[in-house]
Order: C-alpha cells, then structure tokens, then sequence
C-alpha cells in the first residue's frame, strides 16, 4: 500500500511516497511561499499561487502512483502569516485537498520521529522560516524549542552578509536558552543539511544514499558559510553539490546551522533524508 506525503514549508514543497515504510522516493519544487514574511506578515499572492500549483502537481501524481492515502501538512510560513486563509483556499479550490497546519511544537514532534524512530538523540532542523531544535530520552522530550527564523526569512532580514546575518540572527538564538547537548547524538534534517551533505560529497548528480548519514563538524560548517557567503549567487550556483536555487539562501542557513550547533555545544551532526515527512505519515498511520 502507497502512502503520499506533501510537506509545504518556507522554501520548497516536497512530496513523499511511502510503501511498507519505507520512502521509495521525493520530490522537491521550490517555490520560496515564505518570501517577504519577515517584513510583510503576509504571503504574496504570487508565492501562494506558485505554491498551491506545486501542490496541485503532486497531488496529481499521487493519485497517478494510486496512493491510498495523501497527506498535506504546512509549517511556518503559513502557520505565521496573518492571511492563511487565501492559501488554504487556494489549495483546497485547485485539487480539493485541505491542508493539515502545524505548530512549532508538532513540526519538531514530526521532524525528530521520521529521523530518530524512538531512538535516544536530536535535531538540529533549519527551514525556511523556522529552526526546531529537539532532544529525547527513552521517548520523553528532554527539550524542545521553535524559533521563528530560517533561511528564507534570514535572507530577507540580513542578504548574504556575515556579520549582518549574525546580527539577525542572534535574538532568535537567545530564544533557545541553555541546554548543553554535547552528550547526545544530533541529527540535521532539512534542504540545508542536505545540500551541505551535497556539496561535502561534490555530488554531481544528488543521491539521497550518499548524503543520508553524511557527518557535518561545525568548523567545517563554518568555514562552508564563510566561503559561500564571499560568493556571488552565480559563483554559489556552481559549486559542485549545490542546489542552484538554494544559492541565494543556502549561505545564511548554513551560517545558522553553526549558530544553532554553537548554543547546544554540538561539534558535529549527521545529515537524515528521513524527516517529517516520514514524521507526519508515521503519526498518521499510527506506527510510533
């Protein structure tokens, strides 16, 4: 039995299809529905189209591939924009789906049981417009925390400019508190961490196989954020391994991934392709 999957977050909407429980693939359409959200508060009109049209695609190949099921769920974009309701109309006018919106907590709910299973650990998930940070023990949330800041909306607040973007970044950062989480192992989940894992491979053609268990220290995080963000976006497109339509953003979020691993004393994180997605199907299903 096929189960569908379509996650509309910040920067991209991204389809799962799952069988047996095992994911047997995604696609991946950026359509950027965060952009502006920073100043605005609200979505573009434009950004809701494109993105209720990408949706409306998956859709359609989710009952192409006879899916039993199809879940649609979104995250910060449309959980904080004060006109949610033009988009989930919308969606719901173009191919009849209603859109499952989650909150902060439940997107790191959803993100540290499609990577962790129930195993002891965390997550370091850098989106769009919001970052969870997640950590359990024997299936207890020992910490959990969404703040509302991510690539996209990093972008629109500070461009590519390091110590701007620093700047931007660190009330957010603050959010977070105190909670050392050196003693545990932590996962990276997110367009970010997989791009990073990517471009650490120089993978010519992106294979989900390679990146998956990809092990990132934060100094070489780092530096990969110094050298991006001294890059043109053209230059950033032609790096090996780079999703090209990450290349405006990708500096930034993988700036904030250090940020975020610096806070919780974490030297280093281990990039899963498996994530909410996984999450929400595996919630849904009822197979905790």
């Amino acid at each position: 039995m096929k189960i569908s999957a379509i996650d509309v977050g910040s920067n991209s909407v991204r389809l799962a299809t799952i069988a047996d429980g095992k994911t047997l693939y995604k696609r991946v359409s950026t359509t950027r529905l965060g952009e502006g959200l920073a100043f605005s508060g609200k979505l573009k009109p434009e950004a809701i189209e494109r993105t209720a049209q990408a949706i409306a695609a998956f859709a359609r190949e989710a009952e192409r591939e006879n899916s039993s099921r199809l879940y649609v769920f979104a995250t910060a974009a449309v959980r904080s924009s004060s006109n949610k309701q033009d988009f989930l109309n919308r969606v719901k006018q173009l191919c009849g789906v209603d859109v499952d919106v989650v909150s902060g907590d439940e997107e790191a709910r959803l993100g540290i049981l499609g990577a962790l299973r129930g195993r002891d650990g965390g997550i370091i998930d850098v989106g769009g417009a919001s970052t969870e940070v997640t950590v359990q023990r024997k299936g207890q949330a020992l910490y959990s925390h969404s703040a509302d800041i991510g690539t996209v909306r990093l972008h629109d607040l500070a461009g590519r400019d390091l110590e701007r973007l620093k700047k931007a970044a660190a009330p957010k950062i603050e959010e977070y508190g105190v909670f050392d989480a050196s003693q545990f192992d932590m996962y990276a989940i997110g367009g970010t961490a997989t791009t990073l894992a990517s471009v650490k491979h120089k993978l010519k053609v992106y294979d989900p196989n390679i990146t998956d268990g990809t092990v990132l220290y934060a100094g070489e995080i780092y530096q990969m954020a110094q050298h991006m963000l001294s890059l043109s976006v053209a230059e950033c497109r032609n790096i090996t391994g780079m999703e090209p339509r990450r290349a405006d953003v990708i500096g930034g979020g993988c700036l904030l991934t250090y940020l975020v691993m610096e806070r919780f004393n974490v030297t280093k994180i281990t990039v899963s392709e498996s994530d909410n997605l996984e999450g929400y199907v595996m919630l849904k299903e009822g197979n905790l």
